[in-house]
């Protein structure tokens, strides 16, 4: 089965002990998307990394993710991936972006309750919110897409068939070193890496975060689900709906989910709310998919895959310099497409922070950041979706839904008014941009009101620690494509009156060399609607981080020097000279606390032994 349209290679070979290297700056642990995109960005901003990954290919038959939402496509915008991925997906944007709930697909029983439109930012051409909308595409595409870019970079190494199973920490001696046991499955003797970083990107059961003694905490949904896939001739030209992504299927007997994995005859299913304990074999499969489409149509079972929506989160996402990201730190249930976006989120966050520590210019607030920052948006997130994991379509069933005449008709009217619950799952703007780091010890409040947190609803918002609100200027332009791969200082272009940019915020670009942090100053707008950005904004000027969130926002040039600090992680009254010569490895414990939250660890310098059997 091939269900991608890229030609990607279907599996690395295993990596021979050999071809191991001896000594890395950067050791992460697992290839999937968290940790493949991690890697890219980091070579993005000059840093070598080496991903260790047990898996030498990808296993199209479990595509779990399908969701890659606006903002996952803006970050891989970023690093020249969106294009890749639009052009790899087996379903284009334009076939459908509508979620339809449905008593099922064919036949005259077949009636549609409710529609969500544009579904997980699916909009075709241009998106407004951000540079890129969104696109339906199974996991197992994506991560041939980033395999693909790694293995063409020569920042990235990737090591495949072998898996860190054990991590040793340190004792508090500056660049001693941690020990990570890592294994092939053979008996093979061990050898040594040395790395001053590890990240545990390795999955829910992430045997970096065991090795730290550190827990999920939460709870488990009490029944399961399996998801299906399978192939079917028939079953397209049987749906009397129109095109959706995602068919929910309300039925008194079988309730659950029905989507097309491409254009040419591969559907999946997930029926919901079934007995963990009961084995459903590959007929008992083919029997479900059969009652959730309402006809004896041809089905083909690929593969089966049982699971728990669960809802985990770690008390801590780092130690040392050991840091957890994606599912190693938090478990999100499937519902809104969260997971695997919460977890690229995770590793966007994070690469800026070590690129800037390893090339010298981060102070040592900047990596305690990250768990500060991240975990409050896992941890929303993990809440909005279990609240509709209380709301699936079984929960919704009648009898009467599927029944002709006045009582059908009632029946239907009540399940489209109680299904309005279902609009954050799927119009989650609030969650996927809404997001703000405003209590971050690297953002600069300003005291101004900010918009109140909501799943559904998205208020631009330059608010300081939020989301740089995006804007298309003039000839099709987006204000993203204005912003460096460091730090920017965006200025409103009819607020200058004529003066360069630069000249303007002069105090920058003198900040900027005297401590060694990239800065892009650019004066920007107005909007193609001829929108002055001050008015977007709330400020004539707004300190824009490497993630594309807002860390300034003001009128005035020397405090835009000042927030520039800040924003680099550096104390306040540290020396600048100290600061920009990496030496300045002061403990993150020494932030006030009143200023701050507290940080998760001392910031310092750590070598890393990997032992590979």
């Amino acid at each position: 089965m091939d269900t991608s349209q890229g030609t990607f290679p279907r599996a690395f070979p295993m990596t021979d002990a050999a071809d191991i290297p001896d000594e890395v700056q950067v050791l992460i642990a697992g290839g999937g998307p968290s940790g493949l995109f991690l890697a890219l960005d980091l070579a993005s901003r000059g840093v070598a990394s080496t991903v260790v990954e047990p898996r030498t290919g990808v296993d199209h038959t479990r595509p779990r993710a399908k969701t890659t939402n606006a903002r996952t496509m803006t970050h891989l915008r970023r690093l020249g991936l969106a294009g890749a991925l639009r052009d790899a997906s087996p379903l284009p944007v334009d076939y459908a972006q509508d979620v339809i709930f449905c008593t099922g697909l064919t036949g005259p029983a077949a009636h549609e309750l409710r529609r969500f439109r544009n579904a997980f930012q699916l909009v075709p051409g241009r998106y407004g919110p951000q540079p890129e909308g969104g696109q339906q595409v199974p996991q197992p595409v994506l991560e041939e897409v980033l395999r693909a870019a790694v293995d063409s970079h020569p920042l990235v190494t990737l090591v495949t068939g072998w898996s860190v199973t054990e991590v040793h920490e340190a004792g508090d001696t500056a660049r001693a070193a941690h020990t990570a046991v890592v294994s092939n499955g053979t008996s093979a003797a061990a050898r040594t890496i040395a790395a001053e970083y590890v990240i545990g990107a390795d999955g829910g059961s992430s045997a970096v975060r065991r090795s730290l003694g550190i827990r999920l905490e939460g709870g488990s949904a009490a029944l399961s689900n399996i998801s299906i896939l399978f192939r079917s001739e028939s079953l397209a030209p049987a749906i009397t709906l129109d095109p959706a992504v995602q068919y929910w299927v309300v039925g008194s007997g079988t309730s659950g989910m029905v989507g097309p994995m491409d254009l040419d005859g591969t559907w999946w299913a997930i029926v919901q709310g079934v007995d963990p304990s009961v084995t459903v074999s590959t007929e008992d499969a083919g029997a479900m998919v059969r009652a959730l489409v309402g006809a004896e149509v041809d089905i083909e079972v690929l593969a089966t895959d049982p699971w728990t929506a669960r809802m985990l989160l770690a008390p801590h996402y780092s130690r040392g310099t050991i840091f957890l990201v994606g599912d190693a730190a938090h478990l999100n249930p499937p519902w809104g497409g969260h997971g695997f976006n919460t977890c690229i989120g995770d590793a966007a966050n994070l690469a800026w922070k070590l690129a800037a520590t390893i090339n010298g210019w981060g102070g040592p607030a900047l990596l305690a950041s990250y768990g500060q920052e991240r975990r409050p948006v896992a941890d929303r997130t993990i809440g909005d979706a279990a609240r509709n994991g209380k709301a699936l379509a079984y929960h919704f069933a009648d009898p009467e839904l599927a029944a002709s005449g006045p009582a059908g008709d009632a029946a239907r009217h009540t399940a489209r008014e109680a299904l309005a619950v279902k609009q954050s799952e799927f119009d989650s703007l609030g969650l996927v941009l809404g997001y703000a780091y405003t209590g971050s010890p690297l953002v600069v409040p300003d005291g101004l009101p900010v918009p109140p947190e909501d799943p559904i609803h998205y208020v631009p918002s330059a608010s300081p620690g939020a989301l740089l609100p995006h804007a298309w200027l003039a000839e099709s332009f987006s204000l993203y494509s204005a912003l460096g791969p460091g730090f920017t200082l965006l200025a409103d272009a009819g607020a200058l009156g004529g003066v360069p940019a630069d000249e303007a915020f002069a105090p920058v670009v003198e900040a900027a060399a005297r401590q060694g942090i990239p800065v892009t100053v650019a004066a920007v707008g107005p909007s193609g609607n001829g929108t002055r950005l001050s008015e977007l904004w709330g400020a004539d000027a707004v300190l824009v981080r490497p993630d594309q969130h807002v860390a300034w926002r003001g009128n005035s040039a020397t405090a835009a020097a000042a927030a520039l600090s800040v924003a680099a992680g550096r104390l306040p009254g540290l020396p600048q000279e100290a600061a920009a010569s990496g030496t300045a490895h002061l403990p993150v414990t020494e932030i006030p606390a009143a200023d701050f939250p507290a940080p998760e660890f001392p910031a310092r310098s750590t070598r890393v032994d990997a032992v590979i059997p």
